[in-house]
C-alpha cells in the first residue's frame, strides 16, 4: 500500500517516478516474486525490492531512466552469485530475481488509483512499450523477447487486511506496530471518546460500534485478520462468540490463562466446546515473555507473520 500511495502523491504533482516490480524469483533470492519499490526523478524511494548493492544500482537504473526522458521498461534479471557471467547482482546469497524498472507519469493516475482500491486480486499487464495497465485477463503471463521488449501480466492480491477489536493501550500499539508492516488497519471499540482511539493515526478505517452487532459492521474475506484485545473480558467473549465461526487467515484472543479458562468453561455451558475454538490462538502472541503495551504488540505481530506465512516459499529449510 505504501509503494503505490507514494507513486499517487508523486505523480499528482507531476514528479517522474519509476516503478520496480519483482516479477519472479528463485532459490534464496531477497527479492522475493510480488516485492515492490518506487524511485522518483529527486531520488526519494518508498518500499524493497530486496536490498542491498543489487538495489543500489537498480535505483541509480531507474534515476538514469528519467534522467533522459525514456518511457519504455527495461526487464533485469539478476544472478546472486558469482557464477554467471553476466546480470551479477552484486550478491552471493544464491538465486535469482527478475525484475521490472518501469518509468510512470501522471498519465497512470488512473491505473494507480484502481491499485490503490482494489477489494480483490486484479491482473496488472506491464508492456515494455504501452507501460503499466489493469488487464482484462485472469492467467498469468511473462513473456520477455529482450529486456526492451517484454509483456507481463500478474495478479496483485487485495492489501492484507486485519480487524483490531479494541482500540486501547494494546489495540494503539498494535495499529501501529503492523502500520510498519504495511496491513491494512480497521481499529474498532465502543467508547466514542476513548483518548488512543482519537489520536490513533495508524488505522485507515476507525470504526465506534456495539460489540453486539458485529455483523452489521464488519466486511471481511477468509485471508483477513482478527485481533481480539478489547477492554474486558466480557466484551472480548462476545465478540469470540460472533467471530469464531467465520472463515479467517487468522484469529486470536488476548487474556491470562484465567481468564481464558474461564471463557473456555462459560462458552461450554452455552454449546461452544473447546474443539470448536481450537483454532483461536489464546492467549494471543509469540511467548516472549511481553511485559508493555509495545512488546505485547510485538509478540502478536510477529504470530500473525509466523501464522499467515507458514505455507510461503522461503528458499531455504527449516526445522519445525
Amino acid at each position: 500500500m505504501k509503494v503505490w500511495s507514494f507513486i499517487l502523491e508523486n505523480l499528482k504533482q507531476d514528479i517522474l517516478v519509476s516503478l520496480l516490480y519483482v516479477i519472479d524469483s528463485k532459490g534464496s533470492s531477497p527479492g522475493r516474486k510480488g516485492f515492490t519499490m518506487a524511485v522518483n526523478e529527486q531520488g526519494d524511494f518508498e518500499g524493497t525490492i530486496g536490498g542491498g548493492i543489487m538495489e543500489v544500482k537498480l535505483i541509480e537504473l531507474a534515476k538514469s531512466l528519467m534522467e533522459k526522458g525514456e518511457r519504455r521498461g527495461i526487464i533485469k534479471e539478476q544472478f546472486h552469485d558469482k557464477e554467471h557471467a553476466r546480470n551479477q547482482s552484486g550478491l552471493i546469497c544464491s538465486g535469482a530475481q527478475t525484475v521490472i524498472c518501469m518509468p510512470l507519469t501522471a498519465k497512470d493516475v488512473t491505473t494507480i488509483r484502481t491499485i490503490i482500491n482494489r477489494k480483490e486480486t486484479i491482473f496488472v499487464q506491464f508492456n515494455s512499450q504501452a507501460g503499466i495497465s489493469i488487464s482484462n485477463t485472469t492467467l498469468e503471463k511473462i513473456t520477455i523477447i529482450d529486456p526492451h521488449d517484454f509483456e507481463v501480466a500478474l495478479p496483485i492480491p487485495p492489501p492484507k487486511t486485519i480487524h483490531i477489536f479494541g482500540a486501547g493501550h494494546v489495540g494503539f500499539a498494535l495499529a501501529r506496530q503492523l502500520a510498519i508492516l504495511d496491513y491494512r488497519i480497521i481499529q474498532y471499540d465502543d467508547r466514542p471518546n476513548l483518548v488512543t482511539l482519537l489520536k490513533n493515526n495508524y488505522a485507515h478505517e476507525i470504526k465506534v460500534i456495539n460489540y453486539a452487532e458485529i455483523k452489521k459492521e464488519m466486511v471481511s474475506t477468509p485471508s483477513d485478520i482478527v485481533v481480539i484485545v478489547s477492554f474486558s473480558y466480557r466484551s472480548d467473549k462476545l465478540i469470540l462468540q460472533q467471530l469464531y465461526k467465520q472463515p479467517f487467515a487468522y484469529i486470536g484472543m488476548m487474556g491470562s490463562d484465567h481468564k481464558i479458562a474461564t471463557l473456555k468453561k462459560e462458552i461450554a455451558a452455552e454449546g461452544i466446546l473447546a474443539k470448536d475454538i481450537a483454532h483461536v490462538f489464546t492467549p494471543i502472541g509469540i511467548n516472549m515473555y511481553s511485559k508493555t503495551a509495545a512488546e505485547i504488540a510485538v509478540s502478536i505481530a510477529g504470530q500473525i507473520i509466523l501464522e499467515t506465512n507458514r505455507k510461503l516459499p522461503t528458499g531455504r529449510n527449516y526445522r519445525t
